[in-house]
């Protein structure tokens, strides 16, 4: 297993890790409208365009299959998804650890927005809810979402590429 910096030959493959996620868990937290609104958020364009941004990456299984993604934006984790038949191995606590040391480097505090089906696994790994967040969608139904932080140590890079905490 292992993450890599998305590049445009994992497009596809990163559309489906999203849909397939987004349409097999969603559900089980959410009305259908949810998971409807997300999958249309996660175009294949869209993932195209966090792609070129640099800012995606990749979990590989053993076989260089993509089993998750990860993406940040400055300090805010925009996203991570794993396949359903790849959750519990490994690969989501991979992710979110690459794009932790990416925000540490830079930011002391790690932001994301967690879904309900997402709260518990970022407890675990020492996320607090600072905030709620609810939009509502068409036809009544409502995304209810926690808005959670992390303090991080950040690390300075020193010319050995290792690094000193700051």
């Amino acid at each position: 297993m292992r993450y890599v910096v998305a590049s445009s030959e994992h497009a596809e493959a990163i559309h489906n890790v999203l849909q397939t996620t987004i349409r097999t868990v969603y559900p089980k937290y959410y009305p259908q409208e949810v998971a409807d609104f997300f999958c249309g958020l996660h175009s294949l364009e869209h993932v195209k365009e966090g792609v070129a941004s640099g800012r995606m990456g990749v979990a590989l299984d053993e076989a260089g299959n993509v089993a998750g993604m990860g993406c940040c934006e400055g300090n805010h984790i925009t996203g991570v998804y794993v396949l359903p038949a790849c959750q519990g191995q490994g690969f989501g606590s991979l992710i979110i650890d690459r794009l932790e040391e990416a925000i540490g480097a830079v930011h002391g505090v790690a932001c994301l927005n967690a879904s309900l089906s997402a709260v518990c696994l970022y407890e675990r790994r020492g996320y607090r809810t600072v905030g709620h967040g609810v939009i509502d969608l068409d036809g009544g139904a409502k995304l209810v979402y926690e808005k959670m932080e992390k303090r991080l140590e950040r690390r300075i890079s020193g010319g050995s590429g290792d690094g000193e905490t700051a």
